[in-house]
């Protein structure tokens, strides 16, 4: 985020902002950052009326990543900010940095950049859209943010039908996002299905787009999140196969020894990714910026 830029077509000058470096972890990309940082990159965009797609990512989203190269993970590691959530994507950043990099002190979990998020757009008078959830809990959340930011602007709620959305849905949800003039949009649709309709409305929305997991239920108290010495201890997912074994086994019995795996392979560089194309840090491209090479 140290660099910022003009990019000039023949149709105007935009400023665009250049995010944190990135770290291969399975192949996708994941930032080293922190929150101070990611948030200030998402308010600086939000506040130049640039795209940008945000994801917080866990072991669960990595490891996707990795076992759908072509679809969940091409997606991904195209998008401009991914986040370390979970404290062993962490610890995987700090175990492949190299020597001149500094070690991530903490992650930047989802949930908390929100409201860390939340906090500065309240400040700053940007307005934000909710997209995602039970009505339910958009009604809950949005109680609960304004008593805690008072001054926080919320454009608009949509809670979407939890099924394929028809192209003349998913055009009117976009506009009236678009109508509502937010300044960012919070996602929260559950891995995979937030981070591709996140990476699907890149170009159509002018704004940050960040997918949070599951911030929606934890911050409208839907769903309890995992003490503090549970997150910190890497054992969140423990907490969450307790409440909900049932949903939560196949990703986190079958994929966290997975992660172990592939991430001991990768430490031993036996593991076959392609590292050039997994660490770029830049902006997704703009419309502008297609412009531009054509010009």
């Amino acid at each position: 985020m140290k660099n910022i830029y003009n990019f000039k077509t023949k149709m105007n000058i935009r400023t665009f902002i250049s995010p944190p470096s990135k770290t291969n972890v399975l192949g996708i990309g994941v930032s080293r950052t922190n929150y101070k940082e990611s948030t200030d990159f998402i308010i600086q965009s939000a506040q130049l009326n640039q795209s940008c797609t945000v994801a917080a990512t866990n072991v669960h989203s990595i490891t996707s990543a990795y076992l759908d190269p072509d679809g969940y993970g091409e997606q991904l590691k195209r998008f401009t900010l991914v986040t370390p959530d979970g404290q062993p994507v962490r610890w995987a950043l700090n175990l492949l940095r190299d020597s001149d990099e500094e070690v991530l002190a903490d992650r930047v979990r989802g949930p908390e950049l929100m409201l860390q998020i939340c906090e500065q757009a309240a400040v700053k008078g940007i307005s934000i859209f909710l997209y995602g959830s039970k009505e339910t809990v958009l009604e809950s959340l949005q109680i609960k943010l304004k008593q805690k930011f008072p001054e926080l602007i919320i454009a608009g709620v949509i809670s979407p039908p939890f099924r394929p959305l028809t192209p003349e849905e998913d055009a009117a949800y976009t506009e009236e996002i678009r109508k509502s003039g937010a300044g960012i949009v919070f996602v929260s649709l559950g891995c995979p299905r937030q981070e591709a309709w996140t990476f699907e409305h890149r170009y159509q929305l002018k704004c940050p787009i960040i997918a949070v997991g599951a911030a929606f239920d934890f911050h409208s108290g839907n769903i309890p999140e995992a003490p503090a010495w549970m997150q910190w201890a890497g054992l969140e997912w423990l907490f969450r196969l307790c409440k909900e074994p049932k949903r939560l086994w196949k990703r986190y019995l079958l994929l966290n020894p997975l992660y172990l795996i592939l991430l001991t392979l990768q430490l031993v560089k036996l593991l076959p990714i392609d590292e050039e194309s997994t660490v770029e840090s830049g902006t997704v491209e703009h419309p502008e910026q297609a412009i531009d090479r054509r010009l």
